[in-house]
């Protein structure tokens, strides 16, 4: 797909403006960029070290983790040169490619977490079943499928944006290539992309949050008649890294996109958009970790054997 753009680089303005505190955030989110590389390919490696981590459940938290490491490299490479250089360029191929890959992680891990809600149900609902409804065989399909609509969904925006024009300015108000700033820089009608955009938004959100909301409602009514004390705990510390993985990411990511024609809306869409691509794949390793027995038994294990 082509289009006649007299651009060919855009600048991107970055995530402040102010002189006095670009080494500061720069040192902030290298801080943070080394928390993610460093916390996800831990948690990696402990999971496919580690024989008693291959359950349904670490699969996704392995293919969570991936996801987060890739749309980290994907995104604050380029955040951190906006703090240390005159002028942050992209090139045109360079913007699109970023735009595409920034939407594919994110769209994937929509379909993630939504696979993690259904296992989280099964594990819970249906205990005796569950190594049979959740076998290698389905949760693999799981995750292709999760790909393969992210993939889909990138695709469909990214070509959207192609076959926009870009012929006066090309200073992007964000520190990436988010669909939003390239809109606001076109030259040529913008309705039908911002249609497309809704659609594909309004859609994944739509039958995500149904999926979870099912999965969730259906797990508290199970819990509700579990008159255990330790049952109650079992279920809630089964669910509860996942309910708080969901609410910052859905969280963040509806207030990014709660958009409106001001500047200031922009300026918010920028601030929120670093807690989906900062703070969640920063903060994720974390919480499948901490209080974690099996995870922790794996560190210990996997320290034990470097030592010796």
């Amino acid at each position: 797909m082509e289009n006649d753009s007299s651009v060919t680089e855009f600048i991107l303005v970055g995530f402040t403006d102010q002189p006095q505190l670009q080494l500061v955030f720069f040192f902030l989110f290298l801080l943070n960029y080394m928390f993610i590389v460093i916390g996800n390919l831990s948690l990696i490696n402990l999971i496919c070290l580690n024989s008693h981590l291959h359950t349904p459940m670490y699969f996704f938290i392995f293919n969570l983790s991936f996801i987060d490491f890739c749309h980290s490299l994907v995104i604050t490479p380029k955040l951190l040169m906006n703090f240390v250089s005159e002028k942050n360029i992209i090139s045109l191929a360079g913007c699109m490619t970023q735009l595409f890959f920034f939407c594919f992680f994110v769209h994937s891990e929509c379909y993630v977490l939504t696979a993690m809600a259904y296992d989280r149900y099964v594990a819970i609902c249906k205990p005796l079943l569950y190594t049979v409804t959740m076998s290698p065989q389905v949760c693999s399909l799981l995750m292709f499928g999760s790909y393969v609509m992210g993939f889909v969904g990138a695709m469909v925006y990214t070509g959207d944006v192609v076959r926009l024009s870009f012929c006066d300015s090309n200073v992007v108000n964000h520190y990436m290539c988010d669909i939003f700033p390239l809109l606001h820089l076109s030259c040529s009608s913008t309705y039908t992309s911002e249609l497309v955009n809704s659609i594909i938004v309004s859609t994944i959100v739509i039958i995500s949050s149904f999926i979870i909301f099912i999965s969730y409602a259906l797990i508290l009514s199970n819990i509700l008649n579990i008159s255990s004390a330790q049952g109650w705990s079992k279920a809630f510390r089964t669910c509860g890294s996942h309910i708080i993985t969901v609410a910052l990411f859905y969280g963040s990511g509806l207030f990014t996109h709660l958009k409106t024609s001001s500047d200031g809306s922009m300026d918010r869409g920028k601030f929120f958009s670093i807690f989906y691509t900062n703070i969640v794949p920063m903060l994720n390793p974390l919480i499948y970790s901490l209080r974690n027995k099996d995870v922790i038994f794996a560190l210990k294990k996997s320290l034990k054997r470097i030592a010796n």
